[in-house]
């Protein structure tokens, strides 16, 4: 059984997403030739983008993903976040392995040139 059998597709959804695209090139070919203060642009822009997702929004993939989305933020209210002192204390030890692991390499680094030098006869 494939993915295309299990879900029901409308017929209107091809004619949706065509409408959202025509939207969205409405926004952008709207942008170059219209000349409005950058208030009124952005104001339309904003109102076509809003638009365009409501109409995304009653396709099947639309509703898909607000249906993902209201699941997301819920399980993201169940993330237990670190304290202020756990992140402090994780930001230190991430910085103190930065500058070790840097200088290591620095020095590996430089090992390398004075052994390529040597070998080669190139004074680097």
């Amino acid at each position: 059984m494939n993915a295309a059998s299990e879900t029901p597709k409308s017929g209107f959804d091809l004619i949706k997403w065509l409408l959202v695209f025509v939207i969205l090139s409405l926004v952008v070919v709207g942008n170059y030739i219209y000349e409005l203060g950058a208030l009124e642009r952005a104001v339309a822009i904003v109102v076509l983008v809003i638009i365009a997702g409501v109409v995304a929004g009653q396709t099947e993939k639309g509703r898909t993903f607000i249906n993902f989305a209201k699941e997301s933020r819920t399980e993201v209210r169940k993330v237990v976040w670190p304290t202020r002192q756990e992140t402090m204390q994780t930001t230190l030890v991430v910085l103190v392995a930065t500058v070790i692991m840097g200088l290591l390499l620095w020095g590996l680094d430089a090992i390398l040139l004075r052994v390529v030098s040597f070998l080669t006869g190139l004074g680097i």
